[in-house]
């Protein structure tokens, strides 16, 4: 799958796009991107929206296919 890294997450990940292999679960895409990005990454990541074709993963059960695009979204602030 492509995951794609804005703002604070793309300097945390230190890329603006990835790949990883799927199909995987929300927590195992989780996990390979720490894994693959490391500490300070897992530190963003924590505080980081995940959205798959626009819509938002909350279950760490749901999988996301592997032809899917991931986005990794900080908070922004304003409005």
């Amino acid at each position: 799958m492509k995951i794609r890294f804005f703002a604070g997450a793309a300097d945390a990940a230190g890329l603006d796009e990835s790949v990883v292999d799927g199909p995987l679960n929300l927590a195992a895409l989780r996990s390979a991107l720490i894994e693959a990005h490391g500490p300070e990454f897992a530190r963003v990541l924590g505080r980081c929206s995940l959205l798959a074709e626009g819509t938002r993963l909350d279950d760490d059960e749901t999988v996301v296919p592997d032809s899917a695009t991931v986005d990794v979204l900080p908070p922004f602030a304003g409005g």
